[in-house]
């Protein structure tokens, strides 16, 4: 039964590994969206003194994998597109 749920994710799957990032807006909407960390690991404290320890739980999310894979391109996208913005800067300025 697990098998065919994992099975069910594939084509949400492929369709996050064929988006192609080619907006500098969508891929700072992309990095905003899909968090760098796990928003739900927290320490939960008393007085100052941690108690408990809640870890994060994001790597069972069966999607994990994918959305890590596009926050990543999102961000290589967003630093290329900044090293261009800044030769071309440069470039201006040398002229």
């Amino acid at each position: 039964m697990n098998i065919q749920k994992l099975e069910l994710l594939n084509p949400i799957r492929e369709k996050l590994n064929s988006i192609v990032i080619c907006d500098y807006k969508q891929a700072q909407l992309l990095c905003k969206l899909i968090p760098a960390t796990c928003p739900f690991a927290r320490d939960i404290r008393f007085f100052n003194q941690a108690i408990a320890h809640i870890p994060p739980l994001c790597q069972l999310n069966p999607l994990y994998e994918q959305l890590m894979e596009l926050r990543f391109r999102a961000q290589c996208y967003l630093t290329q597109h900044q090293q261009q913005t800044s030769d071309k800067l440069a470039t201006k300025a040398l002229a």
